[in-house]
Formats: C-alpha cells, sequence, structure tokens
C-alpha cells in the first residue's frame, strides 16, 4: 500500500512539473511576440495632430483648407484639423503663438510680418516659413446696380466695408483708396466680415464692400442669388501705379459669367499661400507638400485649378521656404 502512494505521488509531482514547463514554454512564446509587438510599436512613427488655420466661412480659405486639410491627411502621417480665423494677419500672430501650425495668408501680409511693416510694425515675426504660393486673390469692390457705384472714386461719402483693421483686406482698401486720392475721411467705413459686408450690401445698410479672396466668392455668391452684382472696375492706369508703389499686385480680372455679371471686370490681385512653423519636422513637411501638389485632382474646389509646384514659388518675396518643402521643389528641378 505505501508503495502504491509512494507511486501515486509520483506520478502526480510529474504531471504538474510537465505542466508548469508548458506553461513556462507558452509564456515565454507570447512573450517574444509581445516583444515583437512592442518592438513594431516603437519603430511605427505616431501620426501628429496639426491645426489647420483657414479664414471665415464666407471665405475661400475656409472650404479650399478643408479640402487640402483632407488630403494632407490622407497621404501624410499627420491628421490636419482646418479651423476658422481672422484670416491672413491674424493667422500670421496664431502661428507666432504656438498655437496652430499651417495658415493660409496673402503673399503682402507674410512680407509686412518679416519685414515688420503696416500691422506688424516694429513686431517681425521670424518664426514663419513657406509651403508655397497657391493662387490668385482677387481685390474685389463689391457693390449692386442700384447703388450707382461705377468707380473706386463713386466711392466718396459712400458707407464702405473695408474689413477688419489690420486685416489684409483693410490694407488693400487703403491702398487702392490712397492711389484715387481717397482716405477713410471720405468715405463711412465699416470694419465687417465678408458674410456682414455681403448682408450688409444686400439689406441697404451699407453701398459697398472690399473682399480679397479666391473667385467665386461663398460669400458674394450668395449676394448674387438675390440681387444684380457689380464688381467695380479698376482702370488701367491705377492698376499700374498701384503695383508700381505697391509689387506684391498682379493684374486681374474678374470673368464674365461670374456671378452673373455680363463683361470681364479689371481688377487687382495677391495672392494666397501656404505657410507653416519653422519648427515644423522637415521629413513631415516634405510630406504634406508633396501630398498637396500630387492629389490637386482630389481638390474639387475652382481654386484647385491654380494649385501647382511650378508656381508655387511666385511672389513669395523675402519669406523663406521651409527645409522640407524646398526639398520636394528641387526633387521636381524647380528653383
Amino acid at each position: 500500500m505505501k508503495k502504491l502512494r509512494t507511486s501515486l505521488l509520483f506520478i502526480l509531482m510529474l504531471a504538474f512539473v510537465m505542466v508548469i514547463a508548458a506553461c513556462g514554454s507558452g509564456d515565454s512564446s507570447s512573450t517574444e511576440g509581445n516583444e515583437g509587438t512592442t518592438e513594431t510599436d516603437e519603430n511605427t512613427e505616431a501620426s501628429q495632430d496639426l491645426s489647420f488655420l483657414t479664414g471665415g466661412t464666407g471665405g475661400t480659405y475656409y472650404p479650399l483648407g478643408g479640402q487640402i486639410g483632407k488630403v494632407m491627411t490622407d497621404n501624410s502621417n499627420a491628421k490636419i484639423t482646418p479651423q476658422t480665423s481672422g484670416a491672413s494677419a491674424e493667422n500670421m500672430e496664431t502661428l507666432r503663438a504656438g498655437e496652430a501650425e499651417l495658415a493660409f495668408t496673402q503673399t503682402d501680409i507674410a512680407a509686412y510680418a518679416v519685414e515688420g511693416k503696416e500691422m506688424f510694425e516694429g513686431n517681425a515675426i521670424d518664426s514663419i516659413q513657406a509651403i508655397g504660393s497657391l493662387y490668385p486673390e482677387t481685390v474685389q469692390l463689391v457693390t449692386t446696380a442700384k447703388s450707382g457705384i461705377e468707380s473706386v472714386e463713386d466711392l466718396k461719402g459712400k458707407s464702405v466695408s473695408i474689413g477688419a483693421p489690420g486685416s489684409g483686406v483693410y490694407i488693400n482698401a487703403m491702398q487702392l483708396l490712397e492711389i484715387h486720392g481717397l482716405s477713410t475721411d471720405d468715405i463711412k467705413p465699416q470694419n465687417l466680415s465678408f458674410d456682414e459686408s455681403t448682408d450688409g450690401i444686400q439689406a441697404g445698410t451699407i453701398d459697398a464692400a472690399f473682399i480679397t479672396a479666391g473667385t467665386p466668392t461663398g460669400a458674394v455668391e450668395a449676394l448674387s442669388a438675390q440681387a444684380d452684382i457689380v464688381i467695380v472696375p479698376i482702370a488701367s492706369e491705377k492698376v499700374a501705379e498701384l503695383i508700381e508703389a505697391y509689387p506684391y499686385y498682379a493684374e486681374d480680372t474678374v470673368t464674365s459669367g461670374t456671378y452673373g455679371i455680363d463683361a470681364d471686370v479689371s481688377t487687382v490681385a495677391v495672392k494666397a499661400m501656404l505657410v507653416v512653423t519653422k519648427d515644423l519636422d522637415e521629413a513631415l513637411v516634405y510630406e504634406l507638400t508633396k501630398a498637396m501638389f500630387e492629389n490637386t485632382d482630389k481638390i474639387t474646389h475652382a481654386k484647385g485649378e491654380f494649385i501647382t509646384p511650378e508656381s508655387a514659388l511666385e511672389g513669395l518675396g523675402n519669406l523663406e521656404l521651409h527645409p522640407g518643402a524646398a526639398k520636394y521643389y528641387e526633387e521636381k528641378g524647380l528653383k
């Protein structure tokens, strides 16, 4: 009987040892597998969340920024979140404050920022670099047929929206008034957004509005559905005078059919551009630049056709390219 108990005890101990060994082997295999997974995770770069400053909902920046943001998100290692904003000048200040990483701005506003002029007087920004120029931003002097305004000179004594103080639109308005021998003392200036401007024209509380944006501009399109739009032309000699005084302007045309107008209208434009904070990773900015320019077929906004690497270096002035963007252009043989 004693022998039998001893044999049974030995068998039980042997079975216990085998179970422990099997478990140990399984744990080892599992640990190796987990270690392999951890190593893979460590080698996979985490996606970066980036804020993209656009503009107001009634302009071009906001809808176009949504499409560009999606293209970049889908084709890079970043998640781009477009945000509404006060547009060009505010965007530059927000980037300076480190509260976003990408932004739209006008080429003239970027020039003022790096030079410390106009709204950046004595407070230059040196933390911003360019990805590239995108498309013309047309300076549109918008009114309706019933206003009787046919030229810039006709604004005298009228209630006119000139944009928020310090905004890109405001500077454009001041420079156009100057070239025509006018100032804010000659008009009844109103500091309104695009949507507020077109609502004011529709309601009859203002007579006209300066709007600098890619055409067609959403707020102006909405107004054209309610009233007969007039885009006030700028005489060719005044265009030449403006460009001589402020070289970042270029001749432009609001074409017949836009907003229902029946003839081309001569005006001027600056360029919209995309800028980033200079401390953004070079490899990431290269990815973002490439993603945008090589997927423009997915940008359905009317301004998408203007976004090309070949025109991206126009109008940058003294704003430096981000090294990541520069690398992309070098690969394309562009300087």
